[in-house]
């Protein structure tokens, strides 16, 4: 991180490797909302539908199903680390719960209004930053467990929520609403003129964090990188062979898959899994620990410190993407009109790729210089949110 914001002190290969592993995962979350802001005229399902889907746009929203599960692992680990400068779980346990307030106020408010431009706002979609926020706070109670305990419990979460699909409760329920939230993803009407989404119920997602948290004493300082490099790959490769055994079984952790007529549709099906709620599979972690891995050993590479440059300033770079995307859009219709029914929309996903490698170019400079600001200044508390 520092390195990449050209800073007097040279950060460790495995603190850059973090920063550039959540740098990546930004700009493919980037590019899926690129998608999602100028391609919306050709929505996708979740899971996606195979026979209605071309191949282009099917791994394009595929390789963003890398963000969640690698931004949360990497929120939990980051954790340990603060942890590890602070020496005592006390601070670790305070700070996490008052950033995940913070990430949940910052949901209701400026994140919902950069997606709607809406006030006041008639629905309230709970999306990843809540997730990570809720996450975080309830972190900031599993940190005082055993670190075995920690991790056999967030394992637990993962594999096995997927047990708990046939369980739901009516909006009559006095469950209803804590259900929607951890597990059953649905609607509720806090007023008759505000209705909130569930979109990230945050059971799985508690298990991501309490892994990530779990790997931290890999990355302790003056750990051995040879060592946790070799723990790297091992579980990697098993997470991945653990996906390909379970899609192989075919009855568990994810719908099914089927053949087709075509291979590239028939691999479509294979890798089509479900993000909302996270299926098991959709959690599987192996490609985030062999990437991470991978950026380690690649040092002080040009292109890891500027990966690292955007996740330095994750949250800065969360918020001002979300507002320019959306001011770009309706500077879109006020210039060309609505061109594919009611919505403006490029063409295809090659359109969408070119805007967001050019929105990333763009975005570089200011989050640089917020990234160093954070470095330079860390006297400013309110800047470690970000």
């Amino acid at each position: 991180m520092t390195s990449a914001i050209t800073t007097p002190t040279l950060i460790t290969q495995r603190l850059q490797s973090i920063d550039a592993l959540r740098g990546l995962v930004i700009l493919f979350m980037l590019l899926d909302h690129a998608r999602e802001t100028f391609l919306l005229h050709r929505q996708v399902s979740d899971p996606m539908a195979i026979d209605t889907t071309e191949p282009a746009l099917f791994f394009s929203r595929t390789l963003a199903h890398l963000c969640a599960p690698v931004f949360v692992l990497l929120t939990g680990l980051s954790a340990w680390l603060y942890g590890e400068k602070h020496q005592g779980r006390g601070d670790v346990s305070a700070f996490l719960f008052k950033r995940g307030l913070f990430l949940v106020v910052l949901e209701f408010t400026l994140v919902n209004f950069a997606w709607t431009f809406q006030l006041p706002p008639s629905v309230i979609y709970l999306q990843v930053i809540w997730a990570i926020g809720v996450s975080m706070i309830a972190l900031s109670l599993l940190v005082w467990l055993p670190r075995a305990a920690l991790l056999a419990l967030g394992a637990s979460i993962v594999a096995g929520h997927n047990l708990l699909d046939g369980l739901h409760f009516g909006v009559d329920s006095a469950l209803h609403v804590p259900w929607a939230i951890l597990h059953d993803r649905g609607w509720l009407a806090f007023s008759e003129n505000l209705h909130l989404r569930t979109s990230y119920p945050v059971l799985p997602w508690i298990g991501v964090i309490a892994l990530g948290y779990g790997l931290g004493p890999w990355f302790a300082r003056g750990s051995d990188a040879g060592q946790r490099q070799q723990y790297l790959l091992v579980a990697g490769l098993l997470a991945l062979l653990g996906f390909v055994l379970l899609r192989m079984f075919n009855g568990y952790g994810e719908a099914p898959w089927s053949g087709y007529p075509t291979f590239t549709q028939t691999l479509m099906s294979f890798f089509n899994i479900t993000k909302y709620p996270p299926s098991l599979l959709f959690l599987t972690l192996g490609c985030g620990l062999l990437l991470l891995r991978a950026f380690e050993r690649a040092g002080q590479a040009r292109w890891i410190t500027a990966l690292a440059v955007f996740g330095a300033a994750p949250m800065f770079f969360y918020l001002l993407h979300l507002y320019v995307l959306k001011l770009l859009y309706l500077a879109c219709v006020a210039l060309f009109g609505l061109n594919h029914g009611d919505y403006f929309g490029f063409d295809g996903i090659a359109a969408v790729w070119l805007g967001a490698v050019l929105l990333a170019v763009a975005l570089y400079l200011p989050v640089r210089g917020f990234a160093r600001l954070k470095q330079r200044r860390r006297d400013i508390r309110w800047l470690k949110y970000f």
